[in-house]
């Protein structure tokens, strides 16, 4: 009974583990994009899974490494921080690659960051916290090498 015991956490251990290895591997396909000078290595996250996966459970990222959200039909988007342990600058760009607002996220928090009504956009750019502002990237800039929406 006690090795039943045992061998029935070691189990539940692993299983956990796994579960967290898999949650921080990226697993969407990476591009790389411009903004400007800067190069940014973006996983991308264009199906719903992947966007509802995100960056949550992220414990690091490389500096100029970052997630774009593809999003099929421009609309306004709101994006969160539940289960993100990195503190996160986002910056939501439209159908031609103008961002249109850049908004800054804190770890762990369930309000709502979301772009301007008045433009529609087609994805989201989710970097480190101040990478956006320490470069000077403001929103009317273009960030280049967008995928083609599906």
């Amino acid at each position: 009974m006690k090795n039943s015991l045992r061998r029935l956490s070691l189990s539940i251990a692993v299983a956990a583990c796994a579960s967290i290895a898999q949650a921080q591997t990226p697993t969407g396909k990476s591009l790389q994009l411009s903004a400007g000078m800067h190069l940014i290595q973006a996983e991308v996250a264009a199906t719903q899974a992947q966007r509802e996966q995100g960056l949550m459970y992220r414990e690091k990222m490389p500096a100029n490494a970052g997630m774009l959200f593809v999003f099929s039909n421009p609309s306004t988007q709101c994006m969160w921080m539940k289960n993100t342990p990195l503190p996160l600058s986002v910056a939501f760009i439209d159908a031609d690659g103008k961002i249109v607002n850049i908004e800054d996220m804190q770890p762990h928090t369930l309000d709502s960051h979301c772009s301007t009504k008045t433009v529609p956009v087609r994805y989201a750019l989710e970097m480190h916290l101040g990478w956006f502002s320490q470069r000077h990237i403001k929103p009317g800039m273009a960030i280049g090498n967008l995928p083609a929406a599906r």
